[in-house]
């Protein structure tokens, strides 16, 4: 089993009077920064009966000596404030002899990290799943410590991409147009089966060893900063595995929702927010178990939740993170996920978190994000920056395949989403996608190029955080309905038996002499390429204003402007040739005469009555 330096499962010992050990098991977190907010660090100290023997820390104060109805943890509250880097002992004594000691340090803190960046509307983020992505180190694909073996021939079961897989190709995603990366949990997941999502954790101070070290996570973030590019970490504070090692023994009973034992989430979220939601409805939404392979945490539980914090904390300060999309967000407990996401982003103020709500209207979407004018209504903050726009991804889902547009179908489904935004406390602070790895593929439902076009240049120049999902860029398609693995298949070229390399371009040969992307692959490839890197500099879109007209004939045009700038975007989504009257849009276009076309280059005259365009065309004019 590969070990790190900082972490956890090494065993402390001295012996007592008797020649028998006194162990720690476990030290969570096994270290701390100094100059921090969070500045009372609560150590758990786990090992057998050690809550019987009296605790020192030689150096730090004790403000805080919790023990529970289990006598195998000790909760030691060490104030940090104002002490400097070094090694400070935590000692248990068995009347004056000493039995045990752990060396707890104290770290410096990296330059301007309660500043650091994080990402926000000027970025296009890449979703993966490590396992499906590239296994760039072969030597950690089997693991003894880990149940479930590589079996890439099992579209269920885990194929071996790595941390390495993903540093590799970090000058692919550069090139792309991506800025952040937002990869799917790494932390360890031991269950039986289908441990490739990693979902359900079994340890969370801990990389997955069939994903690499702890100090491979620090190397991807240091050579992803490197190339201008950030790193999201997914987290999960709603629940864990079931193989997680508390789980054979519970600091305390109220650690997990027990009922006793497990009971079954109806996955209401509705009855979060519903004043006249039954209490029975309430608790079995909050409380109850996603899956029965992962237990409920009971953040109302004081100890629970502040472990929580402090491991979220820990990651950041540890690899130096740029962000955290969390699982699941509002299944949690709603005062104990406010206080998680507050105490992280008192600590880092500029540090964005964006949520999964898996709903279906903007209003209970937008219950969840800080400062909501819907949440002030039953005096509720969450304190989450961002949120998932899942509206706009149930338009996505059947707009473009509507090529008539009558009352409400086509494009206008996605200009109706816009008109919501009152709802939203800050709309640039949504996350706009059209699939990720639990959802069908965009391009099995919309198999051609001129529909992903027209995706890729409405994600690219709409308000909020575009999310790509890996192998978008070349046309991958997926069924949800043959199951998950037929959404999450392996990106080719990430093995090095693969035939075919769609990280390189055609025609090119590597030392494996594997062809480069096809010609259908790098025409998906070239217009992803294309609108992220425009993107990148336009604040026009990243912070700009809105302004769209309805949709006739299946015509959607829209502007983002401001004191600078403005950007015409125009997507016919009909089967024939629209002509636009742009006197329409007088307002907002003044007496423009040109645009050009970021998509094709040309300047298009815009001093005629009416603009002709193309069947199933999109066009982004930069006006002059």
């Amino acid at each position: 089993m590969k070990c790190f330096i900082i972490l956890i499962l090494i065993t402390f010992s001295l012996s007592n009077a008797y020649g028998q050990k006194v162990q720690f098991k476990h030290v969570e977190p096994a270290n701390w920064w100094v100059n921090m907010e969070h500045s009372k660090v609560e150590v758990m100290l786990h090992g057998d009966n050690i809550a019987k023997y009296a605790v020192k820390a030689l150096g730090l104060e004790i403000v805080g000596i919790v023990k529970t109805e289990n006598p195998n943890y000790l909760f030691l509250t060490l104030e940090t404030k104002n002490e400097v880097p070094g090694t400070y002992p935590i000692q248990l004594f068995d009347g004056k002899k000493q039995v045990a000691s752990y060396d707890f340090e104290l770290k410096k803190r990296a330059v301007d990290s309660k500043m650091r960046r994080s990402f926000t509307p000027a970025d296009m983020i890449y979703l993966l799943m490590p396992d499906r992505f590239s296994n760039g180190d072969p030597s950690n694909d089997q693991d003894a410590s880990m149940i479930e073996k590589m079996d890439r021939k099992n579209p269920g079961g885990r194929h071996g991409g790595d941390i390495q897989g993903i540093i590799n190709h970090l000058p692919y995603l550069k090139e792309l147009g991506a800025t952040a990366i937002w990869s799917t949990p790494l932390l360890c997941d031991n269950d039986t089966v289908f441990s490739y999502h990693t979902y359900g954790q079994s340890d969370i101070y801990k990389i997955d060893p069939r994903y690499g070290t702890n100090q491979d996570y620090q190397r991807l973030v240091k050579e992803a900063h490197a190339l201008q590019l950030k790193i999201i970490m997914d987290v999960v504070p709603n629940h864990w595995g079931q193989t997680h090692w508390m789980m054979k023994d519970l600091p305390t009973y109220e650690w997990i929702h027990q009922f006793p034992g497990y009971g079954q989430t109806n996955y209401r979220m509705t009855t979060q927010i519903d004043p006249n939601a039954a209490a029975v409805d309430q608790k079995y939404c909050e409380e109850g178990w996603f899956v029965k392979s992962m237990p409920d945490i009971n953040q109302s539980n004081p100890l629970a939740l502040n472990y929580l914090i402090q491991n979220a904390i820990w990651w950041i300060e540890f690899a130096g993170i740029d962000g955290f999309r969390v699982d699941t967000y509002c299944y949690n407990n709603k005062e104990g996920i406010a206080s998680w996401t507050k105490a992280i982003t008192d600590e880092y103020p500029n540090f964005s978190i964006t949520g999964e709500v898996w709903v279906h209207d903007q209003a209970q979407i937008s219950y969840w994000q800080k400062d909501s004018p819907i949440s002030k209504i039953q005096s509720y903050n969450s304190y989450l920056p961002m949120v998932m726009d899942f509206t706009l991804q149930d338009a996505l889902t059947v707009a473009f395949n509507e090529t008539e547009q009558k009352w409400d179908k086509g494009l206008y489904r996605i200009y109706d989403n816009l008109t919501m935004d009152f709802l939203y406390a800050e709309p640039n602070n949504t996350l706009i996608f059209a699939e990720n790895h639990d959802t069908d593929r965009f391009n099995e439902y919309c198999p051609k190029l001129e529909d992903y076009k027209l995706l890729m240049t409405l994600l690219a120049t709409m308000r909020g955080v575009p999310q790509l999902y890996a192998g978008s860029e070349i046309g991958m398609k997926g069924n949800k309905s043959l199951g998950d693995a037929d959404i999450r298949k392996d990106f080719p070229g990430g093995w090095s038996t693969d035939s075919q390399n769609a990280f390189i371009e055609k025609g090119t040969k590597n030392v494996l002499s594997q062809e480069g992307r096809t010609d259908e692959q790098k025409a998906y490839f070239e217009i992803t390429k294309l609108l992220f890197n425009w993107r990148k500099n336009k604040a026009v879109i990243h912070t700009g204003k809105t302004m769209q007209f309805i949709p006739e004939h299946n015509v959607y045009v829209y502007f983002r402007y401001n004191e600078a700038e403005k950007v015409m975007v125009v997507l016919n989504n009909s089967r024939s040739e629209e002509k636009i009257d742009l006197s329409r849009f007088s307002e907002i276009m003044g007496t423009v005469g040109e645009g050009k076309d970021v998509i094709s280059g040309a300047k298009i005259n815009l001093g005629q009555k009416t603009l002709a365009v193309p069947a199933k065309t999109s066009l982004i004019l930069e006006l002059k």
